[in-house]
């Protein structure tokens, strides 16, 4: 029975992988959706209805609104209104546009009954794509070990460390965006003279020296039911993310690899490079001191962070394998991580399903990989290990999976091996 299950389920996969375009229409439009969408999973469905009619909470790059505009719908309406003062020959057009996501969310509360199908891949198409696309040397069994292991060691450590600082205020939010942005100018001056006086990676001269210029994640905002998940950490106390999402982190990280001219190199994006890179930033400036003397209260943020991570794992997994459903997969993550909003764990689980296979996994297992890129080069080394060197050269590979990086740097062939052994997607969904 349970053989017989899994090929029913293999097939519903295969169906996904292998939709036929003879019916795809010339234009996007929601004319050509109604025909094309077919085999909906309910997820989707669900997530596309509440996005189409609510504020997904968060906002990631909407403009500010003192009262966000309820989802596509909603933001229809205030372009409308801007339209109208500023460029009324778009009025027509815009109501138009407004008239077809009405209409297909009309069809999609019609048709909601109907879309009962999962939304992940499941278990073996997915390690085929860790391991053939993502070149992750990990089947998603043992992904669900380590995102375990992981999620156990950084509440423990989250523990321990609220335990260490008992005796010092708990950091507070603060009071205006005047104070948060002086909190953001000071954490970038910190981090800055921190990477030179510890030596931890060159910072190129095209690097800006203005924060400002770089770029930060999470800007101010006043929400009626208080700062969200992301807000709680950084308004706390920015550096956290700052490491991860500024410097060295992700824009740092975007201004290098847009200098790369190698013709292939200067084209990849990897999702676990870049993620399991600013993971790893994180924690590591924790290891070399940094939260040592004035921000010892801010470890267990960065536990915290640790802690969603890899509770994110485990649901990427559970997800793509058909083993949780969304909002299963919200209520579990908000179970494990302080300070979660249903709003950041809801948008979290439609970005895990929407992006190609693996991407939430990527932070954890992609930090994994770098520890052990670390611990590989100085074995080899020895004395001779420079940490900034390290770093750099990490960087110069570019943005190339981990796996290929390690073998580039140590010749190490024991992940790269399990690559060349390539099943040929064909052999697993058929011709």
């Amino acid at each position: 029975m349970r053989s017989a299950k899994l090929r029913v389920v293999r097939q519903q996969n295969i169906a996904r992988f292998r939709r036929p375009t003879a019916q795809r229409l010339p234009n996007a439009n929601t004319e050509s959706a109604k025909v094309n969408l077919r085999d909906v999973p309910s997820d989707f469905a669900d997530l596309a209805l509440h996005n189409l009619t609510n504020s997904d909470g968060v906002n990631h790059g909407h403009p500010y609104r003192e009262v966000p505009p309820d989802g596509v719908l909603g933001w229809f309406d205030d372009l409308l209104s801007r339209a109208q003062e500023q460029q009324p020959e778009l009025t027509d057009d815009i109501r138009k546009a407004r008239a077809a996501a009405q209409e297909l969310n009309d069809w999609l509360v019609e048709n909601r009954d109907d879309m009962s199908e999962q939304a992940g891949i499941g278990e073996e198409l997915l390690d085929w794509y860790l391991m053939h696309v993502k070149y992750m040397p990990y089947s998603s069994d043992d992904i669900v070990v380590l995102g375990q292991r992981e999620l156990e060691r950084t509440w423990a450590f989250m523990t321990l460390d609220r335990h260490r600082h008992r005796n010092q205020p708990e950091l507070k939010l603060p009071t205006s965006q005047e104070e948060y942005e002086q909190r953001i100018a000071d954490v970038d001056a910190e981090i800055r003279a921190f990477l030179v006086e510890e030596e931890f990676i060159t910072i190129p001269d095209y690097i800006p020296e203005d924060f400002r210029e770089m770029g930060f994640n999470v800007p101010w905002q006043e929400r009626d039911g208080g700062p969200n998940y992301w807000e709680q950490v950084q308004y706390r106390d920015p550096s956290p993310d700052h490491w991860h999402a500024v410097i060295p982190g992700h824009r740092f990280d975007g201004r290098v690899l847009s200098r790369i001219t190698h013709p292939v190199r200067r084209h990849i994006r990897d999702g676990g490079r870049a993620e399991g890179w600013a993971l790893y930033l994180e924690e590591a400036p924790l290891q070399l001191g940094f939260y040592d003397e004035s921000r010892q209260r801010t470890r267990e943020l960065i536990y915290n962070f640790g802690v969603f991570r890899a509770a994110r794992t485990l649901g990427d997994v559970w997800l793509q394998r058909n083993q949780m459903t969304a909002d299963e997969a919200v209520a579990y993550w908000m179970e494990q991580t302080p300070y979660l909003d249903v709003d950041v764990a809801r948008v979290d689980a439609e970005i895990y399903l929407r992006r190609p296979p693996g991407y939430g996994l990527g932070y954890t297992i992609g930090s994994f990989q770098m520890y052990k890129l670390l611990a590989d080069r100085k074995r080899q080394l020895g004395d001779d290990f420079v940490l900034r060197e390290f770093h750099d050269q990490f960087m110069e590979a570019g943005g190339l999976p981990i796996a290929l990086i390690r073998y580039e740097m140590t010749g190490l062939e024991d992940e790269v091996r399990q690559f060349f052994d390539r099943t040929p997607l064909s052999a697993i969904i058929g011709d």
